[in-house]
C-alpha cells in the first residue's frame, strides 16, 4: 500500500460523549467518550465485548445510540446519516462483497453508490488500486481473492471517495507481513494529509508504531486514553539474558532489581526507561556479558495490560 495520496480536507474529527448501546438487557456500551483529531491516528483497543465494534457501527451509521453524543466533522450520524457516510470511509472487521464481480467493477460499483460521476469513479479507481497494489488483481473476481487481498479491496473501498475520516475496524487481519508495514505507511501518510483516522486492532505492536494516541475501552466503558509520543513512564518487565548467568544474578542481587527466573533468561521488573537505562549499565560494569536486554511487552501493551488488569 503506497503512501501517494491527495490531501484531504480536514473537519472536526471524531467526538463521542457518553454514548450507551443496549441490545434488550445486554449492554455492548455503557459510558465511552473519545476524541479522534484530524491529522492523527488514533487507536481504540480493548478486549473482546469491550464495545469496539458496536461503538463504530455507530459511528459508520449503522446503529443508532441509546444515550449520549456522536460528531464526525461536527455534523450527528443519527440525524444526518447521508452527510457522515459521504465524509467516512469504513472498513468492517467481516465485510461482504460482490464476488461475481471483478476487483475494478466493486470499485465502479461503490463509486456510483458515492454518486461519483463515471469518469471520476473510474480515474479514483486505478489509483486506489495502486495505493493498495492491487493493480495486477485488477481483472480478477472477487470470489477467488485471499483473505489479505480482500482485505486490500476493503480498504480501497474506504478510500475511494476520498472521505476525510477513516473508521478501521481489525484492518491489519489477513495481511502478510509486508502488506501490514505498507498498510502502516498508508494510513500514516493519509493523517498527515489532514485526514482523522480511528482504528481498532489487536496487534498492539503494530498501533504502537503507526498512532498518536490510544484510548483503552474494557466493559463497554472508556478506561483510559493516553498520546503514544510522551506518555507516562510505564512499569514494564524486561528480559535479560546473559553469557555468565552467575555474574548476571549477582548483579541483579545487588542492584536491588526484583527478578524472577525465566529459563535462559531472567525477568526484571523495572519502573521506567530510565530505570531499564541505569541497570544496563551496571549489568556492562558487572562482566556478566549481556547478550539480550529487551522489554517483554511495548508501551502501548503494557497499558493496556495495566488498565484492563482488573477486568480479565
Amino acid at each position: 500500500m503506497t503512501s501517494d495520496v491527495v490531501p484531504q480536507q480536514g473537519g472536526g474529527g471524531i467526538v463521542v460523549e457518553g454514548v450507551r448501546r443496549a441490545f434488550g438487557a445486554v449492554v455492548a456500551v455503557e459510558d465511552i467518550s473519545l476524541t479522534a483529531r484530524p491529522g492523527e491516528v488514533t487507536a481504540l483497543i480493548g478486549p473482546n465485548g469491550a464495545g469496539k465494534t458496536t461503538l463504530m457501527l455507530m459511528l459508520a451509521t449503522l446503529l443508532v445510540p441509546d444515550r449520549g453524543t456522536i460528531t464526525i466533522d461536527g455534523v450527528d450520524p443519527a440525524s444526518d446519516p447521508r452527510e457522515v457516510r459521504r465524509r467516512i470511509g469504513w472498513m468492517p472487521d467481516g465485510f461482504g462483497t460482490w464476488d461475481a464481480l471483478t476487483v475494478r467493477e466493486v470499485l465502479h460499483t461503490i463509486g456510483a453508490a458515492y454518486d461519483m460521476p463515471s469518469h471520476e469513479a473510474r480515474s479514483r479507481t486505478e489509483e486506489v488500486l495502486a495505493q493498495v497494489h492491487l493493480e495486477d488483481l485488477a481483472d480478477r473476481r472477487a470470489r477467488v481473492l485471499s483473505r489479505g487481498q480482500k482485505q486490500r479491496l476493503g480498504m480501497a473501498r474506504a478510500l475511494l471517495h476520498r472521505p476525510t475520516t477513516l473508521i478501521l475496524d481489525e484492518p491489519a487481519s489477513g495481511l502478510d507481513p509486508r502488506s501490514r508495514i505498507e498498510l502502516r505507511d498508508l494510513l500514516r501518510s493519509l493523517a498527515a494529509s489532514g485526514t482523522t483516522v480511528l482504528v481498532s486492532s489487536h496487534i498492539l505492536t503494530e498501533l504502537q508504531e503507526m498512532a498518536d494516541r490510544a484510548v483503552i475501552v474494557a466493559g463497554g466503558r472508556t478506561i483510559e486514553t493516553q498520546t503514544v509520543e510522551g506518555a507516562a513512564p510505564v512499569a514494564r518487565t524486561w528480559r535479560v539474558t546473559a553469557l555468565d548467568r552467575q555474574r548476571l544474578v549477582a548483579a541483579l542481587s545487588e542492584a536491588g532489581a526484583a527478578w524472577r527466573d525465566a529459563g535462559i533468561a531472567v525477568d526484571v521488573e523495572l519502573a521506567g526507561d530510565p530505570e531499564a537505562a541505569t541497570l544496563l549499565e551496571r549489568l556492562a560494569a558487572s562482566g556478566a556479558r549481556v547478550t539480550a536486554y529487551a522489554p517483554l511487552h511495548g508501551e502501548m501493551e503494557a497499558a493496556y495490560l495495566a488498565a484492563t488488569e482488573e477486568r480479565r
